[in-house]
């Protein structure tokens, strides 16, 4: 007989495998045993759009409780945009490349320019914008930028001012998709807060599905110019939950404290610390990520040998010999020699310690 498979210690795969954080878990439990107003009016979406809003300082902003960043993306740029209007992303950006056309699906072409470190620059849009000049193209008006990006890097506030400035001089939209942002406002550098995108969007969305929610985004429409009708458009799109209060109560939980932050800060804690130890270990890196996403290049036969006792994504070929793969962390990733996670109590984590047959469920 050959020798037993070695057992998997833990996943990378992505940051929203697990289900849910257990405080979002438990407020969900609390709200199932009552009755709530239907379609994202019950008291605990109203009360998670409030504590939002709060932290935005834009009292005049919506707040829209949606299930998925990509729903929450087309519905929002269709939205805003008329039928001959295009969007302008960096050539890796989501909408470009994982959304499965989900944009141009609503009419609506998207416009690509090569990123820097995974980052759109004012450079990229002025370029878009000089090829679209008449009514024989389509006409730009939203600029697409995620933070954290693709590639795990994060947005400056200098960065972002200057991509505002560009779109009020050419009567552009700033749009900017969160589904990491919790991610992006506690890594190491950023220099942003939750107001600050606000102030410079026209509007964002903050990402729950990949930080301990059980799935959730909220659309924060700043800009009141684009809020009218936006509930007839989320019903038309299929978008409107009879059961807002799912996505409510997680969201109240998330932000009733600072529990949102800390588990974005616990995931980059955990992705920085592998990270050291692949430096450490002398493999080379496509990009120093900040947050907590990780992209080290490993030979052919490194990946074959890792892909035996954990799961990460595949990414990109690199040369003849080597490519690229991602390593994702979460709330939930933990190590017996870490700091705590959010996501165990101390009893869990002895409990853990002590019975080795449990230890490979930590995650």
């Amino acid at each position: 007989m050959g020798a037993a498979p070695i057992q998997a210690l833990a996943s990378f795969r992505n940051d929203y495998s697990e289900g849910a954080h257990p405080r979002l878990l438990q407020a969900l439990v609390q709200a199932s045993a009552a009755q709530h107003t239907g379609y994202g009016l019950d008291a605990h979406s109203v009360r998670a759009a409030e504590l939002i809003l709060a932290r935005c300082g834009q009292p005049q902003a919506q707040v829209h409780l949606l299930a998925g960043g990509t729903q929450t993306n087309l519905l929002a740029i269709s939205a805003f945009l008329r039928p001959h209007e295009a969007v302008i992303a960096a050539n890796s950006g989501h909408i470009a490349t994982h959304e499965t056309g989900a944009i141009e699906a609503t009419g609506h072409k998207v416009l690509v320019t090569p990123h820097v470190d995974g980052k759109l620059t004012p450079d990229g849009v002025r370029a878009l914008l000089a090829e679209n000049t008449s009514e024989h193209m389509v006409k730009p008006r939203l600029v697409y930028v995620s933070n954290t990006t693709e590639l795990g890097t994060i947005y400056r506030k200098v960065e972002l001012q200057a991509l505002r400035a560009l779109c009020d001089q050419a009567g552009l939209l700033l749009y900017l998709d969160g589904a990491r942002i919790g991610c992006a406002l506690t890594a190491a550098g950023n220099d942003l807060s939750l107001a600050d995108i606000a102030a410079l969007t026209h509007a964002f969305y903050i990402g729950g599905t990949k930080n301990g929610a059980l799935l959730g985004e909220a659309l924060v429409v700043v800009a009141p110019s684009l809020q009218p009708d936006l509930r007839y458009l989320i019903k038309q799109r299929g978008a409107m939950l009879a059961k807002g209060m799912v996505v409510g109560a997680q969201f109240e939980a998330l932000f009733e404290d600072e529990l949102f932050f800390e588990l974005a800060a616990h995931a980059n804690a955990m992705a920085q610390r592998l990270q050291s130890g692949l430096k450490a270990a002398g493999v080379p890196l496509l990009i120093d990520s900040p947050s907590n996403q990780v992209f080290p290049i490993l030979t052919h036969a490194q990946i074959q040998a890792l892909a035996g006792f954990t799961s990460f994504e595949r990414w990109s070929p690199y040369d003849q010999t080597r490519a690229v793969i991602r390593l994702v962390c979460s709330w939930a990733t933990w190590t017996g020699c870490c700091p705590a996670s959010p996501g165990f109590s101390a009893t869990t984590r002895r409990d853990r310690q002590q019975d080795p047959d449990h230890a490979a469920d930590d995650r």
